[in-house]
């Protein structure tokens, strides 16, 4: 399964938005009166999440529990993220509402705090002829050495 980046909204209408480790869209949806198990059973179907972000600075009880339930890094913004930057971080993407927007933008920006990274590893990953380039990403998101990381997989060590 595939790696991501799942953004999470919370509340009376919830939202949840999923990024590749590209950072390209691959699921954006909402419901009312979504609680824990809906997404749980949401994120299963979406991959395997290596960052659960939010766009407030102070995570909620719900964020906390699914970074746990997944063994994911939770990513929260410095500050919270102000609505003009969140509309100009989903321009041109189809969100029905403020909700699918907040998470999108939570999704993004946790992809951005890892883009240099990522870029990096894609680098080290092509000039190594190593193969699993998003398992690389999301050993490099769980605070792995990019360069450990290849040299174990290459020697025939566990990840």
């Amino acid at each position: 399964m595939a790696h991501t980046i799942i953004g999470v909204d919370p509340g009376k209408t919830a939202a949840i938005a999923c990024l590749d480790l590209n950072g390209r869209v691959v699921h954006v949806e909402h419901a009312r009166f979504a609680g824990f198990d809906w997404f749980v059973g949401k994120i299963r179907k979406l991959g395997t999440p290596v960052i659960i972000a939010s766009d407030k600075k102070n995570s909620t009880h719900l964020i906390d529990r699914l970074g746990a339930a997944f063994g994911t890094k939770v990513y929260m913004p410095d500050a919270d993220i102000s609505v003009r930057r969140k509309e100009e971080m989903v321009v041109g993407i189809c969100v029905s509402n403020m909700h699918e927007r907040d998470a999108l933008a939570a999704a993004i920006t946790a992809y951005h705090a890892y883009e240099n990274k990522f870029k990096q590893a894609e680098k080290l990953a092509r000039e190594s002829s190593y193969e699993n380039i998003d398992k690389l990403k999301a050993m490099v998101v769980k605070k792995y050495s990019i360069h450990d990381t290849i040299t174990s997989r290459k020697a025939g060590k566990r990840e």
